[in-house]
């Protein structure tokens, strides 16, 4: 069922790809609100399908979380943005979406699913700052505040063997647990 999900991103972003390209920044801005949607319906939607439910509230948590981030920086910098139609340019919404969607789909169901999902989000990103709605660092907070919080937030589906490295002053090493 990943591969479905890495499907319809990846098509996703064929589609959306030439919007930008024909009709200048409102296509680029258009482009963005389509993936970030299309992100977020993946990371709640394949969750759903597989009977994950545990997925889909580690999901929504996630999305949850890097929005309401999002929107109290928002709310304390006052950032004018690239096309000066308000003050709300720092942290990029969609772009922290998109990647605590990205990372949420990566940590929960591996690379095959996170990385179509993070060429999206950084497709977003880019957009973002073609659409002239954000800063380049607008856009690097919103991808570090969305990572985190699906990666902070999500566990991974199979958790049967888990790596955890650690470190101290004198070494560092790995610990490997089972789960039988």
């Amino acid at each position: 069922m990943i591969r479905h999900g890495a499907i319809v991103l990846v098509a996703g972003l064929v589609i959306t790809a030439p919007v930008p390209a024909v009709a200048g920044t409102r296509g680029w801005a258009k482009a963005s609100g389509i993936g970030r949607t299309l992100l977020v319906g993946t990371a709640l939607g394949v969750p759903a399908v597989q009977g994950d439910w545990r997925g889909d509230l580690e999901a929504g948590t996630s999305l949850l979380a890097a929005g309401g981030t999002t929107y109290v920086l928002k709310e304390l910098i006052h950032e004018r943005r690239p096309d000066g139609s308000d003050n709300r340019s720092f942290p990029s919404g969609h772009t922290s979406v998109s990647f605590a969607a990205a990372a949420t789909l990566e940590k929960r169901y591996g690379w095959k699913a996170g990385l179509p999902a993070l060429a999206v989000a950084s497709f977003v990103g880019l957009a973002r700052v073609q659409a002239d709605k954000h800063y380049v660092h607008d856009v690097l907070a919103g991808a570090a505040i969305g990572s985190m919080s699906g990666l902070l937030l999500t566990s991974r589906k199979d958790d049967r063997v888990r790596l955890t490295p650690w470190s101290t002053h004198g070494g560092g090493g790995i610990d490997v647990a089972f789960r039988f």
